[in-house]
Parts: C-alpha cells; sequence; structure tokens
C-alpha cells in the first residue's frame, strides 16, 4: 500500500464516513456534539496517532501491535494484546455488514426481509474475504474508491446546508440553532458514542511489511487520517445545524432524511437521499473489508510464535495469510445471529485494555531500547510518551464510569468484558501447553492460483 491507500484503509478501520454519529446529537444538542467532536480527537485520536507513527515506523511488521507488546513487556502481555484485539472484533464486526443491509432495506425493504438481510450480510463478509484475498494493495486502492464515493453526497450536503443556513436564512438555522437545547440531554451517552467513533487508530499496524516506505508513511497517513475523520464528522453536522433542522430529529440512519429536508422536494433532495443510502451500503463494505486486513495478520503473527497452528501462516502470492483471512471471517459469520446488542461498553473495556498495552509498551521500550532506530519519534523524550497516555487513559476511565449501568446476558456489561479479557490469560497457558518452535514465516506454504 501506498500513502493515500494507507489513509483511506485507516480511515475506514476508525471510521467509514459521517455514518454513526447521529446520536451525539440526542445527548447533546449540535453545539456540545461540535465541541466533541473537535476536542475528543486532540486528547484521544492525536496521542494514539502519534503513538501509532512511532511503533509503526520502528517496528514494522505485520501483526504490528502484538510485537510492540511482546517485545517491550514479554509474551504473556503480547498474546493478552492480541487476545483483547480478535474478542473486541467479536463484538465488532458483525455490525458493519448488518449496518449495509439497513441501508440497502431502505432501497429496497422487500430485498432484506426475513433471512434475507442474513444472506446479504454473509454475501458482503464473501465477498470482502475474496477481495482482501489481492492483498493488501487490493483493499488500500478499494478504500479509496469506496470514500470518494460515500463522501461525495456529503460534500453536497454541506454546501447547500450552508448556503441554506446563511444565505436563504432557513428559520431557525444560522450560528443561533447550536446553542438551542434538546429534550433530553445525557452528556455521558454523547461522549460514549464520541469515543467508539473515534476508535481503531492502531488497527493500521498489523499490515506495516505490505506497506510501502512504513518509516516514513505511518507518521504522514496517521495524521492526515485523524485531520481526515474529524472533519468528515464536523463539516456535515454543522452544515446541518446551521439550517435548522432539530437535533432530536437526526437520530441514527437519519442521514436519508437530513438529504432530502436540504435538497428540498424535487429531484435534487430524492437524489442526494439515494446517494446518502448508496453511501451507507459502502460504509458497511469499507469498514469490513478493511478490518478483515487488519485482524486476520495478528493470528498469522501468533502462529509465528508457535501460539497457534502453523496453518495459519500460509500465504497467497500476495502475501495475505489466507487461511487466517477466511477462518476470521467465519467467526465473524457465526456472530450475526447473536442477540447481543452494540455495547460500547465492551468495546472499551477490551479495546481500551488493549490500548493502554500499547501506550506503556511506547515507554517502556523508550526506556529499555534508547537506541532502536525511530525514523519517527514522539516529541518530549520519555516524559513526552508518558504525557500523550494520560488522556486516552483519562477518557477509557470516564466511559467505563458512564457505562457502570449497562447490562448484557443478564449481568453488568462490565463484568461481561472483564470476564473475556481475564480469559486471555488461560487461553495463554492452554496455548503455551501445545506450543511448538517458532517458525520462519518465509517458510510458509504459498497457496495455488
Amino acid at each position: 500500500m501506498r500513502f493515500l491507500s494507507l489513509v483511506a484503509a485507516t480511515y475506514f478501520m476508525v471510521s467509514g464516513g459521517p455514518y454513526g454519529i447521529e446520536d451525539i446529537l440526542g445527548n447533546a444538542g449540535y453545539g456540545k456534539a461540535l465541541l466533541l467532536l473537535i476536542v475528543v480527537p486532540l486528547i484521544w485520536s492525536l496521542p494514539t496517532s502519534l503513538m501509532v507513527g512511532e511503533l509503526a515506523s520502528a517496528l514494522p511488521r505485520d501483526g504490528g501491535y502484538y510485537w510492540w507488546v511482546q517485545r517491550s513487556l514479554g509474551g504473556f502481555w503480547g498474546f493478552q494484546e492480541a487476545w483483547l484485539s480478535l474478542a473486541s472484533s467479536i463484538f465488532d464486526m458483525a455490525i458493519y455488514p448488518t449496518i449495509s443491509v439497513l441501508y440497502l432495506t431502505r432501497l429496497a425493504p422487500a430485498w432484506t426481509a426475513g433471512h434475507y438481510g442474513t444472506m446479504w450480510a454473509l454475501a458482503i463478509m464473501a465477498v470482502c474475504a475474496a477481495w482482501n484475498l489481492g492483498g493488501a494493495k487490493a483493499v488500500g486502492e478499494g478504500s479509496v474508491g469506496m470514500f470518494c464515493l460515500l463522501i461525495s453526497p456529503f460534500a453536497v450536503l454541506v454546501a447547500l446546508g450552508v448556503w441554506k443556513g446563511f444565505f436563504l436564512h432557513a428559520a431557525g438555522g444560522g450560528l443561533a440553532a447550536l446553542s438551542r437545547p434538546v429534550g433530553a440531554p445525557a452528556l455521558s451517552g454523547a461522549v460514549l458514542v464520541c469515543l467508539w467513533n473515534y476508535m481503531g487508530w492502531d488497527n493500521a499496524s498489523t499490515v506495516a511489511q505490505e506497506v510501502e516506505n512504513p518509516q516514513r508513511n505511518y507518521p504522514r497517513a496517521m495524521l492526515a487520517a485523524t485531520a481526515l475523520v474529524t472533519l468528515t464528522y464536523v463539516l456535515p453536522l454543522g452544515a446541518v445545524a446551521v439550517t435548522g433542522m432539530p437535533a432530536d430529529a437526526l437520530s441514527t440512519g437519519a442521514w436519508t432524511d437530513a438529504a432530502k429536508l436540504i435538497g428540498g422536494p424535487g429531484i435534487l433532495g430524492t437524489g442526494l437521499a439515494l446517494a446518502v443510502v448508496i453511501g451507507g451500503i459502502l460504509t458497511g463494505v469499507g469498514m469490513f473489508n478493511a478490518l478483515v486486513m487488519s485482524y486476520s495478520r495478528v493470528p498469522a503473527a501468533l502462529a509465528e510464535e508457535g501460539l497457534l497452528p502453523a496453518v495459519l501462516m500460509r500465504k497467497t502470492r500476495a502475501e495475505v495469510p489466507w487461511v487466517s483471512v477466511v477462518l476470521c471471517c467465519m467467526a465473524w459469520a457465526l456472530a450475526l445471529r447473536l442477540s447481543f446488542e452494540r455495547l460500547i461498553s465492551i468495546d472499551l473495556v477490551l479495546y481500551g485494555g488493549a490500548l493502554l498495552l500499547e501506550f506503556v509498551s511506547l515507554v517502556v521500550l523508550r526506556v529499555r531500547e534508547p537506541g532502536l532506530k525511530r525514523p519517527f519519534r514522539v516529541p518530549g523524550g520519555v516524559g513526552g510518551t508518558i504525557a500523550i497516555g494520560v488522556g486516552p487513559a483519562a477518557l477509557i476511565v470516564y466511559a467505563l464510569w458512564a457505562a457502570r449501568d449497562e447490562h448484557v446476558a443478564g449481568i453488568p456489561s462490565l463484568l461481561f468484558a472483564t470476564l473475556v479479557a481475564l480469559a486471555g490469560a488461560l487461553i495463554y497457558a492452554l496455548a503455551l501447553r501445545g506450543r511448538r518452535p517458532a517458525l520462519d514465516p518465509r517458510m510458509t506454504q504459498t497457496a495455488p492460483e
């Protein structure tokens, strides 16, 4: 992957467009929602991007964050890093094909009725698995194309919204709309949704060996993607705000309604709404596709260490661990029918734990290996590496406190996620019992054409 492909793939691993930020509005209103979307990247996304930029450029190896933690903290914690990431994916990955199906329902409800919706979701998973077998370059270039397609209607929406709000003086619009309160404010809920929409910056690290000049491109791509994600959240939301559309009306999936309102009753409004729906379908496909590329490298890295079966190291001629891709997609397909709702607290325990291990690894490697070649460095020495982890850690602690009342399977969701995390220690012990000598990945078999 080249620079633009890495930026686009990272974008889909984190965001996938403005879809998903609507619920921030119902909890916070336009003014506070925009403030959150601007401030959170500064204390969450930017520090994480700097951390990924240094570690990915210093240790550019497929498996990314697993190798960082393994090298700095040892095999046990490296395995926990991989386990936390893969466990969180079970609660994450099934949602993205479902998003595509939900937007497809808006186009043709009969196509997704009953079991047809599940069949469409499985078809999306199969297409993305096949797409991934073409290699990181194919996924990255596809991400660039999908980004352009899904963001195009929002560029039109932003232009029309600003025109109506400031030049046509829409009723209730302009800057005054930013201070209008909502009926049932809940700032904690808004923060949780905002954090979820800014999660996943480290996922791009797992394909480092498949990136052109990773020492140079990772730091640049992380910073560029941070800016891009923030802009594609803030600008559409701000444009809708100045039109005077009530914040309570913009719930999940309501970008279509906003497009109709801003575009007007004629062909422009209808066409813009249709384009937004198509963009929603592409969002689910793009996010699932990019994350398959990311997560599938982790089991292959564990196999290199002898902790998983060697078959997971088998690669195609495009250097894709195809067995790992297939098995991961099968696991996510099984999760499609689970009754669990998306609970942000589960993600925050599992992903947050993995992220904190990465920040600890950043500091430990600075102390233990000061001579390690680092093409990009977090400024400020060891103190700087400690300082940039404070903001993300504080936000994780706050988010866990805010989600303390959520439940899943009849027990508190935080306890449920904690039990899943603790299971990693048991699984590591079992993996050690059957461990074989680490293998050289260059000796793995290649799949036939």
